[in-house]
């Protein structure tokens, strides 16, 4: 099979490269149970630069961040140590404070009221507890625009005391409720979200070049973000998530390398065994990637800030449900991946998807804004496509 998605692949990420609109480069890696099949580069790390995209480039992995937190917190419900239908606020008491807004008055200031019912850590995991992005709803934008409201991505406490847009439960919104949930685990562990992972889930996963805070040799690996513009071309943006942030943002804020996101896919497809022995027992996967929101569904979103001004989704087309951390696709895609598998995507265009299923994953990484760019995202669905169309002629062999 590996000579097959070479053959195969290696044209899309050279395409997606040249291609127009294209992009600086690309890193992509396929896997089985077992390891990986396929690892491909292609481009540059920085468009007006000559380092080449390598294997162990060091990307943002904005909100992909999201698999890693839920995987943890899943640890602290095996040993029970989370309920996750107890109040959150017993273990992150802040959380417990936060209004309710149902608008704003005449004079532009927002109306508040307390929430009926307590936010727990399971509507935390399925983005059912009330929170949004300033970037994807307008009454987050008008709070950050006019009353100070700090962005989610600055890695302040701040960024994350925003009132509800909703009734706890009430229905699916996308937005920092995984930055929560890792200040629910910190307020169990005792420790920041990083030393938890790293101890937790990096150790026994074998994994070595992802963390919240660059080191020296990650920064010298690292691809830079770019942002699309008007006429198509790209523009190299000298951004990097906030060094020593106030909060480890369990929703956004890693960095990492693609070969490592393996390792946690590869913790999922069997079931819950690392790299270096067991971190999540059979019947703790099997329950978490079940649908979590019964008849409520994952629906598109529109990005209300400039640079997100299209429709966002992020795999059109078939019903969604979401699972204890991951989407969940309800019928079978056009990629050929079969209903029931998980996937979730960063903002810079990464995107992984795990197929508990046929036993595969993969992970697609690139650096460019904003999300749903026709290169990178067009790219990354030809990738997927062509993983189950050599896995289907292997098969038939």
């Amino acid at each position: 099979m590996s000579l097959d998605l070479r053959s195969d692949i290696d044209p899309i990420l050279e395409r997606t490269v040249t291609a127009s609109p294209g992009v600086p480069g690309v890193v992509a890696m396929v896997t089985d149970r077992r390891g990986n099949l396929y690892e491909g580069t292609a481009g540059k790390r920085r468009q007006d630069r000559e380092a080449e995209m390598t294997a162990d480039t060091v990307f943002a992995l904005y909100s992909t961040t999201k698999a890693y937190t839920a995987t943890a917190a899943l640890q602290l419900v095996e040993e029970g140590l989370l309920d996750l239908d107890a109040p959150a606020a017993r273990y992150a008491p802040e959380i417990g404070k936060l209004p309710l807004i149902e608008g704003f008055d005449p004079y532009g200031e927002p109306i508040l009221r307390p929430p009926k019912r307590a936010i727990t850590t399971r509507m935390l995991l399925t983005h059912t507890a009330g929170f949004g992005y300033e970037f994807f709803h307008p009454t987050y934008l008008r709070l950050h625009r006019t009353k100070g409201q700090p962005a989610s991505v600055t890695g302040t406490r701040a960024s994350l005391v925003t009132p509800l847009l909703f009734e706890p439960g009430e229905r699916w919104e996308y937005g920092t409720n995984m930055d929560w949930c890792g200040q629910v685990i910190e307020g169990i562990a005792g420790q920041r979200l990083g030393e938890v992972l790293a101890e937790r889930l990096f150790a026994p996963l074998g994994i070595e070049s992802t963390a919240f805070e660059l080191t020296e040799p990650m920064r010298a690996r690292l691809a830079a973000l770019h942002q699309r513009k008007a006429n198509g071309s790209l523009q190299p943006i000298d951004y990097e998530l906030p060094a020593n942030p106030e909060v480890h943002m369990g929703g956004h804020g890693l960095y990492g390398i693609v070969g490592d996101y393996m390792k946690l896919i590869r913790l999922w497809l069997n079931d819950g065994m690392g790299e270096h022995g067991r971190v999540l027992q059979p019947e703790t996967i099997r329950m978490a990637e079940q649908n979590q929101i019964g008849t409520r569904r994952v629906s598109p979103f529109p990005g209300v800030a400039s640079r997100h001004a299209r429709l966002a989704e992020f795999l059109p087309g078939p019903s969604q449900s979401w699972s204890l951390g991951f989407l969940i696709n309800e019928e079978d895609l056009s990629t050929g991946r079969p209903a029931g598998s998980l996937s979730w995507a960063g903002l810079a265009n990464t995107f992984f998807w795990i197929d508990r299923k046929s036993g595969l994953g993969g992970y697609w990484a690139t650096q460019v804004l904003p999300f749903g760019d026709l290169g990178a995202s067009g790219g990354y669905l030809d990738f997927e496509a062509a993983v189950y169309a050599a896995s289907k002629r292997t098969s038939g062999r």
